[in-house]
């Protein structure tokens, strides 16, 4: 079997976690069950998902030459899941989302245990605590991963998830700090989008993989070359589906990031095309439950969402042709990845 194909990676994948979260709890065990919950809330948080950044690392490790059959990548690659979890668990947590892939968010569930259990003290402070450390704990469990799969090049890897994870630090504050304005523009949208999602989807995790694989200078920058437009593509993707999608499948409520106020690239967008009176009512209802419909009708009807999908596909064209830059059995690789990070529904 080649692990690094299609569902059978994505299967090793879920049992390299697995194997690695049932060490973790080894090695904590002398601090007792009191811990369980929280390892139990680790294993709930990162099962499922789309496996895209493993899936990126394990294309920069076959772009780079990386040996197909080599199960050693498949460990690498799931570390990227720890990195992902813990962002999104913090993500969830600053934007006081009540749910993620259909289940309660890490912080309501915590909330929830604490209800139920009849505990003393304030249920919403226990879920903070809690989804803080989960997501520390799984922050920690990044490079331990990574380490553990004894690839020859490790070291090599771990610079660019050093940089992957500061990064996505940057980025999240980027896009706190965009919160506090009453109007961000496209530019500085997109600049949240790059360092927030971009580098961290694709650049990061290919680079890590074509590192583990000793990949040169030379094709670190050809692959970043590929990855920023399309981690942008995917971004604007992803806030298109944050007002557009449809909750069955995404897993979050519509129009999620209308209520919380994301200053994202679309709603740039509508500010930018918008008259007078339509950038006046984006304001008023931005960041309110019952802003939503006027939201949505509004980046409709101003052109808005017509021109993010316009975006998305000239980045698309930028990553196709980039793919063409590099080496043989790239645009085998790379091309199924493109279509999954962009034409996805959720």
């Amino acid at each position: 079997m080649d692990v690094t194909e299609g569902d059978d990676f994505r299967d090793a994948v879920d049992e390299a976690l697995r194997s690695f979260l049932q060490h973790q709890r080894e090695v904590l065990s002398p601090i007792g069950a009191d811990l369980d919950p929280l390892l139990d809330a680790a294993e709930a948080f990162v099962a499922g998902g789309k496996r895209l950044r493993p899936a990126f690392v394990r294309a920069g490790w076959l772009v780079a030459g990386g040996d197909p059959q080599d199960v050693r990548i498949v460990t690498a690659a799931a570390a990227l899941e720890w990195l992902q979890a813990s962002a999104l668990v913090h993500d969830d947590l600053m934007d006081g989302s009540d749910t993620r892939r259909g289940r309660p968010s890490a912080h309501r569930a915590a909330e929830q245990q604490h209800r139920d259990a009849g505990l003393e003290g304030s249920p919403e402070v226990h879920g903070t605590s809690v989804a803080v450390l989960l997501g520390d704990l799984m922050l920690s469990w990044t490079d331990e991963q990574l380490r553990a799969s004894h690839l020859p090049h490790v070291d090599a890897a771990l610079h660019f998830l050093d940089l992957c994870r500061a990064e996505v630090v940057a980025g999240q504050y980027l896009d706190v700090l965009a919160q506090t304005q009453a109007s961000v523009g496209v530019e500085q949208a997109m600049r949240v989008v790059r360092f927030k999602s971009a580098k961290y989807t694709v650049e990061r995790p290919l680079h890590i993989g074509a590192a583990l694989a000793g990949a040169d200078e030379q094709l670190i920058e050809q692959l970043s070359a590929v990855a920023l437009p399309l981690g942008e593509a995917f971004q604007l993707r992803d806030d298109v589906l944050g007002v557009f999608g449809d909750p069955s499948v995404t897993g979050k409520p519509a129009g999620d990031d209308v209520r919380e106020g994301k200053r994202t690239v679309l709603v740039a967008r509508t500010a930018e095309l918008a008259d007078d009176a339509g950038r006046a009512a984006l304001l008023r209802h931005l960041g309110t439950s019952a802003g939503i419909a006027p939201v949505s009708a509004l980046m409709v009807s101003t052109g808005a969402l017509a021109a993010v999908e316009q975006d998305i596909a000239r980045l698309e064209r930028e990553a196709e042709t980039a793919i063409d830059a590099l080496r043989p059995g790239a645009r085998e690789v790379l091309s199924p990845l493109v279509t999954q990070a962009v034409r996805r529904v959720r």
